[in-house]
């Protein structure tokens, strides 16, 4: 089985599928995709900007199994061909082997071996904020009721993580000489900066905060950018920054408290930029429901169940739509968007031998 995998990974990493910039189509890695899978209805879609998804059906499943194609840049740390898979005696080293077209692989090895009720929904647009494939393909009648998402999770199955927000955030200020006492409240950067520390602080709160194993609200202040030189008073002044709440937290409480931190009128604008609900979705009383379905699902299918993660997954946008959904795929998500990214060979071999026996039930 390990063979049969590896050769479908080698031909996946193959195909330069990076996100950004994006440039996919709907042939290239999709041609090959569907030329593996004969006997299964197939569906491609193409939602613009490379944002291109897939589904290939067979029979009439309740559960669809999803697989994101594209990958993140390679770093110029990469020491091969990134497209190019080496196989050494323990792992595969390959851009998106990891994160996740070793899960791609072992799917279509499992297809190739069963003749039951399969579905795959493969898609090219979860390495950057701006998803499409998802949305459009759960506005769709789909019928399913069951998801299981691939990420790298060492083929455990994985029932809780954050949510994540996005958040372009621009002072304003008034433009002087900054030798008079005024610059200190006049100054767009000097109102950025307090609201930094406020930030900080208001984290440091929740930091007793706790869901299934998680504690605490991530945060980051990624760019801060403003001002014109060390004499003059900053008139602008932008941030960026993202924080990841626990399913418990409310994201739009916290925009609330974000947006409050800063005194009136040094905010001039304040944009969510991106979205993603955590694992499970919907309210406190929601989410524990949905984890308790989630692990009945996971224990129905024999599978492991790990801890919950910090990273973020699609398997969210499934469970907000009113799929139970788990993410479970081969890897370790240390080892993905690194340079020679790579996956234990054990690994492919356990999650293929997974996916067939599930297909198989």
């Amino acid at each position: 089985m390990l063979e049969h995998v590896l050769r479908h990974l080698e031909a996946l990493v193959a195909f330069d599928t990076r996100n950004p910039p994006r440039l996919i189509g709907t042939g290239g890695i999709f041609d090959y995709l569907r030329a593996q899978l004969p006997g299964f209805r197939i569906e491609v879609t193409d939602f613009g900007a490379g944002a291109v998804s897939m589904l290939a059906v067979r029979g009439q499943p309740r559960r669809v199994f999803n697989v994101h194609m594209d990958t993140v840049p390679a770093s110029p740390a990469w020491t091969a061909d990134p497209h190019r898979l080496r196989v050494t005696a323990d792992r595969a080293i390959g851009l998106g082997a990891c994160d996740i077209k070793g899960a791609a692989a072992g799917l279509l090895v499992a297809a190739a071996q069963t003749t039951g009720d399969a579905a795959f929904l493969f898609s090219t647009d979860e390495e950057a904020n701006d998803p499409r494939c998802i949305a459009g393909f759960l506005a769709s009648p789909h019928g399913f009721s069951e998801a299981v998402v691939a990420e790298p999770t060492r083929c455990e199955a994985v029932l809780a993580h954050r949510g994540i927000a996005s958040v372009l955030m621009r002072f304003t200020g008034r433009a002087g000489h900054a030798s008079g006492q005024e610059a200190l409240q006049a100054s767009a950067l000097h109102h950025a900066m307090r609201w930094g520390s406020a930030a900080l602080d208001l984290v440091e709160s929740q930091a007793h905060q706790r869901f299934g194993g998680l504690t605490g609200l991530r945060f980051n202040i990624g760019r801060v950018d403003g001002g014109i030189k060390a004499n003059m008073i900053a008139p602008a002044a932008e941030v960026r920054f993202g924080f990841r709440p626990l399913p418990s937290m409310s994201i739009d409480a916290l925009h609330a408290q974000f947006g409050a931190l800063a005194p009136a009128g040094a905010i001039e604008h304040y944009e969510e930029t991106f979205r993603g609900p955590p694992l499970p979705a919907g309210d406190v009383a929601g989410a524990e429901q949905r984890r308790l379905e989630a692990r009945d699902l996971a224990d129905a299918l024999d599978l492991p169940i790990g801890n919950a993660v910090d990273f973020w997954t699609e398997a969210s946008l499934f469970s907000a739509a009113g799929l139970t959904a788990i993410v479970y795929g081969p890897g370790d998500i240390a080892q993905a968007h690194t340079s020679d990214e790579w996956v234990a060979l054990d690994q492919l071999h356990a999650a293929a031998t997974t996916y067939r026996r599930l297909l198989e039930a």
